[in-house]
């Protein structure tokens, strides 16, 4: 599949990226080492460029002749890319704000921050709060092992979101099996256009119940959200709503795994924040730099010819944003850019792992006050909580753009 101007490169050579996501860190290296642009492979042979460093990605991201139109993708137009190719509902996710760009984007993304107000954000912490209480008094009081992920990291955001959202918590189980297909690199063809059918079906059933009963959540008010009588229609809104429960709970999910993982493999990074020496925000803003939640984000088209350093992204060729790359990128964040420091000063070159420009996420607030309350108050339960595993025995799940673990387990010391 690879034809046209994406078949080759200035040195003739691609970086595939594993499918099984066997060493994301070695991975990450590799692509750094080529150059801000690096050419790169998904998986299915789907050939594209990556953006790898910090101050390319950020001149990138706000650059106007890169939009998220799939039509201007040569590929897609030639007919080479399937319908069921693995990640093809993170490339082609539907029409929301993640999807248009210019005036039509502004319009989403107005209405859209009409509903997701800082007030609605703020007014989820005592929930938030409730919940992490809940999930810990569930845990083993006198200590033991437990998959720290499936018990706490993984049933919090989901919960959160869905009161968010106002689904119904009896779909969540269906919906967690869904979202793992739509992520996974290894969903069997035959299931993937089934999955992106179901997830629409149940967020359609969503919105057409706000619709005729609306509450206090998120999609009811995007469905009653209007600028100058201009208000989202039931497909954007079911697109919109895809989106912020796939982001909503995945991004966080991983941002909570990710700083216990940090901790546990640099107690003396761990013992800083227990003794009050760093604080909560340094260890959640280190983490999301060091080992973002998100490793690539898919992906913009360029209209015409775009210089990146020695290279060009050719007119009609794909670009995906390689946050695992980028957060270490020696060149923003100087020669200790590699090792994970949350008393590191914080400068202008700080991370974009929630991106960049006009298309920044949108729920990185709720992301940082989840993980802002959760692990503050994991940590004050159980201070010793350490991996009940080597770290090199941790594997990642086949999903190329999340940083995302099966499974994370601990010895919880009261």
């Amino acid at each position: 599949m690879t034809t046209g101007t994406e078949e080759t490169t200035t040195d003739g050579t691609r970086i595939a990226l594993d499918p099984f996501v066997t060493d994301l860190d070695g991975e990450s290296a590799r692509l750094r080492a080529a150059g801000p642009l690096a050419a790169v492979e998904l998986p299915g042979g789907v050939p594209v460029w990556a953006v790898t460093r910090h101050a390319e990605a950020r001149a990138l991201l706000t650059d106007p002749r890169l939009v998220k139109d799939i039509e201007v993708w040569g590929a897609w137009r030639r007919g080479e890319i399937p319908a069921d190719w693995p990640l093809i509902g993170l490339a082609n996710p539907g029409r929301s704000m993640l999807t248009v760009d210019g005036a039509e984007h502004r319009r989403l993304r107005t209405l859209v921050a009409q509903a997701l107000t800082p007030r609605r954000v703020e007014r989820m912490r005592g929930r938030i709060e409730q919940l992490t209480q809940e999930l810990l008094d569930a845990l083993p009081a006198d200590g033991g092992s437990v998959d720290l992920k499936a018990a706490f990291a993984y049933p919090l955001p989901m919960y959160v979101v869905a009161d968010l959202m106002g689904i119904e918590t009896d779909r969540l189980p269906r919906l967690k099996v869904l979202f793992e297909k739509f992520f996974s690199t290894q969903t069997p063809p035959e299931e993937v256009v089934a999955t992106l059918t179901e997830l629409a079906q149940i967020m359609g059933e969503t919105v057409a119940a706000k619709r005729a009963a609306p509450g206090d959540d998120l999609t009811s008010a995007l469905v009653l959200a209007s600028e100058d009588g201009d208000r989202l229609t039931d497909a954007e809104i079911v697109s919109t709503l895809q989106l912020m429960v796939a982001a909503g709970h995945e991004t966080t999910i991983s941002l909570i795994v990710n700083a216990v993982v940090n901790l546990s493999t640099h107690p003396e990074q761990r013992a800083l924040v227990l003794s009050g020496a760093a604080d909560w925000p340094a260890v959640i803003e280190e983490t999301l730099r060091w080992s973002t939640p998100t490793s690539h984000v898919l992906i913009r088209f360029a209209t015409e010819d775009v210089p990146v350093g020695d290279k060009v992204i050719p007119a009609g060729d794909a670009l995906i944003v390689s946050y695992g790359a980028i957060g270490r990128d020696e060149q923003a964040h100087g020669p200790s850019a590699g090792d994970f420091d949350i008393t590191r000063e914080v400068g202008a070159n700080r991370h974009i792992s929630f991106g960049h420009g006009p298309h920044v996420c949108p729920g990185a607030a709720l992301s940082r006050l989840e993980a802002g309350v959760a692990l503050p108050a994991l940590y004050a339960r159980f201070p010793r909580l350490d991996l009940a595993v080597p770290a090199a025995e941790l594997r990642h799940k086949p999903v190329v753009t999340q940083n995302d673990l099966f499974e994370l387990p601990v010895r919880l010391e009261p």
